[in-house]
């Protein structure tokens, strides 16, 4: 079987030798963009796959993953987890606000509230979106089983103990990353990448 991050480099959702802004804000070399992904339907079908065989022990109800790309891999893993368990595991995901805080919306809240949950991301940076994601589904009052992604970056500071609650992963594609001030690349001179990650959005708010 063709490893995990074999599959990512093959469709170039691996990203390495650049200067790249994470959501969190942080600087970093490596990043792992699901944007390159999810237009490969094989592949994408492939990883979501087995992001449900990781979990098809786990007792589930509703699978909740974060907007935009996220969708996509909830939706697939409700869907692989529905066959391998031979119910239905409904799927809904969270949408972010102009106040911060994401929030589900359309009567999704419906759909979480009471329920046993998955959350399904692509991969963890930082922590700083796994703790979103932690953060709206207990606001609304769903029972977090476990939560899932594709690559863990940082597993001695993201893992099951440190969360609380079973935390799983396919793959490991171990990177630093660095508050601006530390960042080297910045001072290097080395430029941001704009066309992946929050690079465009970093360099507007310095405008």
């Amino acid at each position: 079987m063709q490893d995990t991050i074999d599959i990512l480099k093959s469709v170039g959702a691996v990203i390495t030798d650049s200067h790249l802004v994470g959501t969190s804000g942080r600087h970093m070399e490596i990043y792992v963009n699901k944007d390159n992904l999810l237009p490969h339907p094989k592949e994408t079908f492939e990883i979501t796959k087995r992001l449900a065989e990781m979990c098809k022990d786990l007792d589930v109800e509703v699978v909740a993953a974060p907007v935009a790309g996220g969708v996509i891999l909830g939706h697939l893993v409700a869907y692989h987890l529905s066959n391998l368990k031979g119910k239905e595991i409904l799927s809904a995901y969270a949408e972010k606000t102009d106040e911060g805080p994401m929030v589900f919306k359309r009567g999704y809240d419906n759909l979480i509230k009471n329920k046993k949950v998955l959350i399904i991301d692509d991969t963890v940076a930082t922590g700083f979106s796994v703790n979103k994601m932690l953060e709206v589904v207990r606001n609304f009052g769903g029972n977090i089983v476990a939560m899932g992604v594709i690559a863990n970056r940082i597993p001695e500071k993201i893992n099951s103990k440190t969360l609380g609650i079973p935390f799983l992963w396919l793959c490991e594609i171990p990177a630093k990353t660095y508050d601006e001030k530390d960042c080297p690349f910045c001072k290097a001179g080395v430029p941001i990448n704009t066309k992946v990650g929050h690079g465009k959005k970093f360099l507007e708010s310095k405008k």
